[in-house]
């Protein structure tokens, strides 16, 4: 027990290092390849910081733990909206301008949907997966298209920022942490999913739940660095993004990579209680994000709103 506590710890603070070790070079990379701003605030911070779930995902599915394979994708998402962006709201309102990111939300809510739907059945199936998968790829093409056809966005505005407040890095040097970022990132991984087994083992508690809660909290903390930095520099639009592209990307990519390593079988609480609770805090995020009287907005009272949401859900998971 002892050992398998010192592995999540462990685990957790490596997995931190490694996930912004590499997105940081991921981001340097790109912006030297000549990627637009805007383009990297989309796909590589967005889906980059999501580096976690899928290796943690990936990893369980093949080791045979379908509980933190599912909880973890979908715990991260629960994680990134309820705790993420309600602590940085508490902190510093957000207020949505990016149109990229108004078009993205109603996707998420309808990516979220389809996850939903194919999981009735009770079981992730490899066609399931490359469902999800090819969804990811139109996705990912659609997002491609809008980034040329709107280079000019907020979004794109606040990677600009942030790319120019970090020092000149050779691209032979980005790469090199970009491989010791993505093998570290491996690595910890590997160590936190035998931790959280052993625990989960070890209390009686099961995977599901310990995918849900230790696993999703520590995969996502990349995500919660990221906006709180964002968010007190004043990127708002690079707060939100970071979560909205993490969440497509957790749903889509890590659940089809998980489903196609090794088909999932899906817990009945997963189907009753944790994917209405998530469905539900997409369909609040979309409402803020976009607004209904002006410009997208989430403010101190609608984080504290979130931010008990988050509470009052983990301990209705650990009563």
């Amino acid at each position: 027990m002892t050992y398998a506590v010192l592995s999540i710890v462990c685990g957790l603070v490596l997995l931190l290092w490694s996930a912004e070790r590499f997105v940081v070079s991921a981001s340097e990379l790109a912006s030297r390849l000549g990627m637009p701003p805007l383009l990297i605030g989309m796909i590589v911070v967005g889906f980059g910081t999501s580096a976690p779930e899928l290796t943690v995902s990936v990893l369980a599915s093949a080791g045979g733990n379908p509980g933190i394979a599912l909880g973890n994708a979908f715990g991260s998402n629960i994680t990134n909206i309820a705790l993420i962006l309600g602590l940085t709201a508490v902190i510093s309102p957000i207020a949505v301008q990016s149109s990229v990111i108004r078009r993205e939300l109603p996707a998420l809510l309808g990516v979220t949907a389809l996850a939903a739907w194919l999981l009735l059945d009770g079981e992730v199936t490899r066609l399931d997966a490359a469902v999800l998968l090819a969804v990811f790829a139109v996705l990912l093409g659609w997002s491609l298209r809008q980034a040329r056809q709107q280079p000019a966005d907020e979004l794109g505005t606040d990677v600009a920022q942030e790319l120019d407040q970090r020092p000149d890095a050779s691209p032979r040097r980005s790469l090199a942490w970009l491989v010791v970022g993505l093998v570290v990132l491996i690595a910890s991984s590997r160590l936190l999913v035998w931790g959280a087994v052993e625990v989960a083992q070890a209390l009686g508690v099961s995977d599901l739940v310990i995918g849900l809660t230790i696993v999703a909290i520590g995969t996502s903390l990349p995500e919660l660095a990221s906006s709180l930095i964002a968010a007190r520099r004043g990127e708002h639009d690079l707060a939100v993004g970071n979560i909205v592209g993490s969440n497509l990307f957790n749903t889509l990519m890590v659940i089809g990579a998980a489903g196609l390593t090794h088909p999932l079988p899906v817990n009945d609480n997963l189907l009753t209680r944790d994917l209405p609770v998530l469905g539900g805090l997409t369909l609040l995020l979309l409402v803020m994000g976009i607004g209904i009287r002006g410009p997208g907005r989430i403010n101190r009272i609608e984080g504290a709103v979130l931010l008990a949401i988050f509470v009052a859900y983990t301990a209705w998971l650990l009563g």
